[in-house]
């Protein structure tokens, strides 16, 4: 019996449920029972009746699940970090807001919102502060909703995303440190960024118009605010499927987004918008192998905390999730 025959064997036997990431290695993604985007598989995981939730994906999407069900024992084969998330922290955080004090612009004047793309400490923080949480397909609905408070926004920790959904909103943006003035932004956005979405360029997509005149570009909001410019479409990993998934077969489109997900999308007229593999190294640390063990371990049941298991703390769980229910809200 090969590995992938026995975790199928396990998966039948135990009170288990996969879920995987879009953009996890094809072998790992199809031994899923539940695939999607961050917050879609924190939703359907949290209404699954299993005790355990095995997810292949990043630490803070596995955080997110432990929040919004604190009862269920989630598991990750590999506990990788999303480099955007890590460039957050709450002394980060809290750093920040001391510059934006020392400049005039009082904490209580701002309104914080965390992308999903952070910790559980640092959504528990937003929360505190009466702040909220978005995804990269509800972002512009929550920055609207924000507004309402008559603060200014203070975007963490992806500058890009903070910066393209000012632009759609015809709003002024600024990212701390970059020299200009935050008393006359809208947003504030911190200095973090995605490293696969980065590798795209507007001269990527100047290629790919020169080669293919009527091609279609299609890009993550986690791009350069200029290639989102340069794009047809600018959408979330499940807006971008829809996306391409409408077009005809017979359309060219470039997308700008993490090549596994893209590689399944068809298999005709469809291209990466980069000459470097655009492969998210931390989504795809998490190997068949990890997958086995972490079933083996499972099949134990044991009470006491597993290796890779997501522990939040209280206090955290709290108020992370205040700030992802004030999302739900909206």
């Amino acid at each position: 019996m090969n590995l992938k025959e026995e975790i199928l064997k396990l998966k039948e036997q135990l009170d288990v449920t996969i879920v995987a990431h879009f953009y996890q290695r094809d072998e790992v993604f199809e031994l899923a029972d539940i695939n999607g985007d961050s917050l879609e598989l924190a939703k359907k995981a949290m209404n699954t009746s299993s005790k355990y939730i095995l997810f292949c994906g990043v630490g803070f999407m596995g955080e997110s699940v432990k929040v919004l069900s604190p009862q269920k024992r989630v598991l990750m084969p590999k506990i990788a970090c999303c480099a955007m998330a890590r460039m957050i922290d709450v002394d980060y955080f809290d750093e920040s807001l001391k510059k934006l004090n020392d400049v005039g612009i009082k904490s209580e004047d701002l309104l914080p919102i965390t992308y999903i793309n952070s910790s559980a400490a640092v959504k528990a923080r937003v929360g505190e502060m009466g702040g909220m949480v978005c995804t990269s397909s509800n972002a512009y609905k929550i920055i609207q909703k924000g507004l309402e408070s008559g603060k200014k926004i203070f975007f963490v920790p992806d500058r890009c995303l903070g910066q393209n959904f000012a632009k759609s909103l015809n709003l002024k943006s600024t990212v701390i440190g970059d020299g200009t003035d935050p008393h006359e932004a809208d947003i504030i956005c911190y200095d973090g960024f995605c490293s696969v979405h980065q590798l795209f360029s507007v001269e990527d997509i100047e290629f790919y118009r020169n080669k293919f005149p009527d091609i279609l570009i299609a890009v993550h909001p986690e791009c350069d605010p200029r290639v989102c410019d340069a794009a047809d479409f600018v959408g979330s990993t499940s807006q971008l499927i829809q996306f391409i998934k409408d077009l005809p077969q017979d359309q060219k489109v470039a997308v700008g987004t993490e090549y596994n997900m893209v590689n399944r999308l068809r298999e005709k007229n469809t291209y990466i918008l980069s000459s470097t593999k655009p492969e998210c190294p931390t989504m795809n640390e998490t190997t068949l192998e990890d997958v086995y063990r972490t079933l083996k371990a499972i099949e134990k049941d044991q009470d006491e905390p597993y290796e890779n298991e997501i522990i939040v703390d209280e206090s955290v769980v709290k108020w992370a999730k205040v700030a992802l229910q004030r999302m739900f809200e909206v």
